[in-house]
Order: structure tokens, then sequence, then C-alpha cells
């Protein structure tokens, strides 16, 4: 009998035989892809050791999905050497929803190669290779690799930190040991190998036909514009076929929702060549839902006890070093201006120019809280490769507000954000959401950027963490995702085909009065240090309004629309009638236009339907002599014979409610 060893399997100890596997623990349970041995993600060919702790990680797992994804990866860049023999190997990470893999080949990928891509994929999976781990000293790996210059350079990176040198490298080299993933055929030769750190699945069989390489794009090696550019192809998988088309299907959904086409369509808004990337117009239908926008967030922040300031566009560059954002954020701001011997910077936040007006004048306690807000033109240096339409954009207008408090003061004032941007985003029919909690890094490379004392990060987390519990909203950790200056809760919203976005943000900030050299004077007649709270509502006008056209699919609730009502006379005799009950509305404050085009009324009918507008008012003989008016909805639904008055008053309930029609 051969000597046992213990193990904990799921919180169970059991007792096995030496040499035993992970995957012999979780046999017959094709579900488990690798196994999470003493905390680490582990190959289910990983041998056994006495007291490991084992538990299962399941496909349909976050772990296990991406654990899937980079087998995939894997699969296509052999399928890619198989087919491109001279292509040269980049770096393969799972992402979300997939994964991509970059290669250096002569000629760019087009649709029909990613085809013939998948076809060599299928090939490879349905033979049923294994993903055999090999360690290996550094010097082996650069003899082995010495014909893929892109893999010796990662080599290099083994022992720091390496997403920080490249994306994604983290997936190739470990901080730990080396190793080569070999992908073994059936009867037992290599078919091919490749760098990396691991687990991965059992057998490329476990991929099935539930992947699907969706497109190539060109992108530069460890993302700098100075190496050279690589064809990056991306691909999904999943557990399941049927989890595949449900994700093709939500693909689709948000295709037809990609608020850059709706914005085309519907006249809103635009992005010409002439003034650049990232740098939108507003078209007069999107200047209305704009103008709705900024006149509801400006009312609301009044209410909510805010006073309405504005700063200019561009300052001095030493007030940014005040601040602290220079030089943390240069890469990520407009270069400087020389004027008059001086350096100027476009402004890519608002916050130091309020700290100006805090420092105006001396303060007292009983002005706090103090609350700024403005409307702030911001501009943003994003690179090329990720402006986005609205939601990626280099020239933004913020809701940038700023709240100086006492510490004591501090956790009711983050409460009463807090409550302020989850009121705003229901009524703006966001009503799905969660929290992130921000907060520094403590090891790497990444922690210098945090500046401040363990004490003040301690207790600046700790508010925000229990304003946030005490919400009773679900609440993320997320790890290194501060601000440099402090911790930040984010509300995540959920649209209407479930993706979720980043919304609005609250951030706990004790280095800028520090820096600024801000105080009041207490109640006893000490010099005290506020604490700044900065909030945005909106985050950016543009981006928030992007998320609501591809939420509502441009079908706005009747306070936004850019045109409320839309009169559509059956013939050209009832126009002047139809007209009449319009210029009534009109004198309420709805947006109306009549359709008095030369269109026959079934085509008027079918471009009302397209413009997505809430009430299309039609009117006829009947109508006209009773004094009436037909309504049709824009689901198709009609209701006939509608008194005027009661047309009005329908119409004003459902603006007043910011109904959904």
């Amino acid at each position: 009998m051969s000597a046992q060893i213990t193990v904990t399997v799921a919180g169970s100890e059991r007792s096995v035989a030496e040499q035993t596997t992970a995957g012999e623990l979780f046999e017959g349970d094709r579900a488990v892809v690798v196994a999470r041995v003493n905390g680490q993600l582990r190959d289910l060919f990983h041998i056994l050791a006495e007291g490991d702790v084992v538990e299962p990680v399941t496909v349909d797992s976050e772990d296990g999905l991406a654990v899937l994804r980079h087998s995939t990866a894997h699969v296509l860049a052999q399928a890619v050497q198989s087919l491109h023999a001279d292509a040269k190997l980049g770096i393969g990470p799972p992402i979300r929803d997939g994964f991509y893999y970059d290669f250096d080949v002569e000629t760019p990928f087009n649709p029909d190669d990613l085809k013939a891509l998948e076809k060599a994929m299928q090939k490879i999976i349905n033979e049923g290779q294994t993903f055999a781990r090999r360690v290996v000293t550094d010097a082996d790996a650069l003899e082995e690799l010495k014909d893929e210059p892109y893999k010796c350079e990662l080599v290099g990176l083994k022992g720091g930190n390496a997403d920080e040198a490249a994306e994604g490298a983290g997936v190739e080299v470990g901080a730990g040991e080396l190793t080569i993933y070999d992908n073994i055929r059936r009867d037992g030769t290599r078919a091919w190998g490749d760098l990396c750190r691991g687990p991965h699945i059992p057998s490329t069989k476990l991929i099935g036909n539930a992947f699907k390489l969706m497109r190539s794009a060109a992108a530069y090696w460890r993302g700098s514009e100075k190496n050279p550019q690589l064809q990056r192809v991306y691909g999904t998988a999943w557990p399941t076929k049927d989890e595949l088309k449900a994700y093709l299907d939500r693909l689709a959904e948000a295709e037809r929702r990609d608020h850059r086409r709706i914005g085309a369509e519907m006249d809103l808004f635009s992005f010409p060549d002439e003034l650049g990337s990232g740098l939108v117009v507003f078209h007069p239908k999107g200047g209305v839902i704009k103008r709705e926008m900024e006149d509801y967030v400006r009312r609301r922040h009044i209410e909510e006890g805010f006073s309405y300031v504005g700063t200019p566009h561009i300052s001095k560059e030493a007030l940014f070093h005040t601040s602290g954002h220079l030089p943390y954020y240069a890469d990520t701001m407009f270069p400087p201006m020389e004027l008059e011997g001086a350096k100027y910077q476009l402004k890519a936040m608002s916050c130091p120019m309020h700290n100006l007006i805090y420092q105006s004048r001396g303060r007292s306690y009983r002005e706090l809280p103090l609350r700024l807000f403005e409307f702030g033109g911001v501009y943003r240096y994003e690179k090329s490769g990720v402006v986005h339409g609205l939601t990626r954009v280099r020239g933004m207008t913020q809701d940038d507000s700023h709240s100086y408090v006492t510490a004591e003061q501090a956790p009711g004032e983050i409460k009463h954000l807090l409550d302020f941007v989850l009121g705003l985003l229901k009524d703006f029919g966001l009503d799905d959401f969660y929290l992130e909690l921000s907060t520094r890094d403590t090891e790497g490379e990444k922690s210098s950027k945090f500046i401040g004392s363990d004490e003040q990060w301690e207790v600046a987390t700790k508010v925000l963490e229990d304003v946030a519990t005490a919400s009773g909203l679900e609440l993320v950790p997320d790890p290194g995702g501060a601000a440099f200056y402090g911790p930040k809760i984010s509300v995540q919203a959920r649209d209407a085909i479930g993706r979720t976005w980043q919304m609005s943000t609250i951030q706990y900030d004790f280095n800028q009065p520090e820096r600024f050299g801000l105080e009041y004077q207490a109640a006893d007649g000490t010099r005290q240090q506020p604490v700044m709270i900065h909030s945005a509502k909106f985050g950016s006008i543009e981006r928030f309004l992007g998320v609501l056209v591809e939420h509502y699919a441009g079908a706005f609730p009747v306070w936004l629309a850019p045109v409320q009502a839309l009169g559509v006379p059956v013939a050209e005799d009832y126009a002047d009638y139809l007209g009449e009950v319009l210029e009534r509305l009109k004198r309420k404050g709805v947006r109306v236009e009549l359709d008095a085009s030369d269109d026959r009324f079934p085509k008027k009918i079918r471009n009302a339907s397209k413009s997505k507008v809430p009430f299309t008012l039609i009117a006829g003989e009947e109508d006209k002599a009773a004094g009436a008016v037909s309504f049709r909805y824009r689901d198709g639904s009609q209701k006939n014979g509608v008194p005027v008055d009661d047309a009005i008053a329908e119409i004003l309930a459902a603006i007043e409610s910011r109904a959904q029609v």
C-alpha cells in the first residue's frame, strides 16, 4: 500500500496516496478546470503535498473563466504559427469577456484570416491536447525562445512587476520561477509550447466549440508608440455554446444601442475631424438634452446647499504642482503653452482653482460645510487608442463640486453626497447599482504614487467604508484604485442590458488642504485644516449622456426627449388645426414639431417612429370636428379621440413625473 498524505479538500480533511494530483480529487467533475492549492491557482496535474488545502475552481467562476480564456489564447497562438510560420509571439492575456493575443506578422489579419484561424483552432481543440507545465531557467528559456524576441524581452521582466512594464505580461512571467507550457498530443509528442505562468485547463477538449475570434487591430508592443506595431487578435470563449450565443446576442444588442450610431441617426452630436480626436460638438437636438441635464444638476446642487462658481480653462502650470497633480497626471494632461515667460496648462481638473476661492479670504467654522460647484470645462490627453465616442473624450464638462468640512462633519457630508448621487441617478432612470471602494496600494511599485500618512489613509478609508456600508448597497473593494490624494467611493450603475458603468464618485482628500495651506478658525479660536471632499454627480456630461443614449436606445423619457410631441396631420387640410394644438403645448414649455413635409401620411408615421418621439399627435376630420387629437405612442399603440385639454394634461404630467412613455 502506497504512503498516504492528509489534505484538506473544500474544508474537509482527506487521506490520499502520495503523488495524487489535484485533478484526481475532483475526477468526474468536468466543471472543475483548475484548483486553488494553499491560495494559489494550480493545474489539475499539480501533485499534492502533505497538509495542502485544496479548493475546486469551476469553469463558470471568475478565475475559471480566466483560465479557460487564457488557454484558448494559447490555442489561437498555436494556430497562428501553424498557418504563419514566421509569426512572432507577443502577449496573450485573458480580459473581460474574452482574450487577446499579439503577433508580429508581415501582413495584417483580415476577416478571412480569422475564419481560417478558427478552423485551425477547432482542429487543435478536437485533438484533445494537454497543457504540460515545465520549469526552466532564464538561460534555458532564452536559448529555447531565441527566435521569439518579444518572449525573450519578457524573460527579463521576471522578478519585477511585469504588468507595470507591459499590459498582460503577468500571465507570462510571474515573480517566481519561469515556466513554459507544452501542448502535448495524445501520442505523447509535443505539438507546440509557449512561455507562460499558467495555470491552464487540463485539455483543449474543454474549449469545445464555444469560442469565436471577434476582430483584429493594431497594437504597439508594450503599449508604446516607440515600439513595433503588432497585430492584436481579440476572441471570446465561454463554458458552453449557449453562453457564447447569449454573449453574441448581448453584443448585437449593444451594437444596436451604440450611442455613436444613434447620435448620428437622431442628429444629436458629431466629432468633426477639423476639431481633433475626442472633441465633440452638440447639434441643436443634442443641445436640448445637454441643457436639460445642466439645468437639472445646477438646480439640484443649489437645493443641496452648493454655491455656483466659475473658473478659467487655463492656469499657470505651477498651480498643478501646488495641488500635486503634476507630475502624477502629466501623461494625461495636454502639453503646456508658453506665454510671457510662463508655462500655462489646459485645466484637467477644477479642484485647485476651487481651493483658490476658499483661500481668497479667512474662513470660520460657522461657514462649514462650504460647498462649491461649477460646470468646469476640462481637458484630458487620452491616447488615441482609447478615445471612444462620448464615453472617452479629450474635452469634457464636469459637474465638479467640492465640500470643505471639519473632520467631524466628513461622515455626514459623505452620506449627504451619496444620497444626492443616488437620487440623481434614479431621476435619470438608472436604479440598479452597487458601490466600489477604491483604496491605495500599500506594496509594490504603485504604492509610491500615494501620498499621506498611514493614519490619514486609515481614517479616510474607514469614513468612506462606514458610509457605504450603512447605505445597504453592495460594496466591492478596489485595491489600488484610489487617487493619489485619497480613497474614493464610485457608484457602478447597470444599464438596461446589464452592462456596468462607473458613474458618480466621492473622494476624501486630506492632501490638497495641506498643500494649499487651507484653514478655518475653530470655535476655540485655533486655526484648523479642513477636509476636502470631491464629488462628481455626472462625472462628465458627455459620458453620462453617452450612457443614457445607450441605456434608452435613444428613446428618452419625455422630459429629456429633444422633441416631446410631434404633430402629424392626416392630410394638409388639418395642419393648421394641429399647429394650433402644438402652439398651446409650446406655450406650456413643451418642445414640439409639426411634420409639414410633402410626404404621404404613412411615411410620416414611419418617420415619427424612427425619430423616437414620445408623443405623436395625429389629427384628421373626426379629431378636428371633436376638438380632439389621436395619440400614437412609441410602441405603436394608439389612443383616438382624446380631447385637446386632456391631451395637453397627459403630456405635461408625463414631463413632470419624468415618465418613460
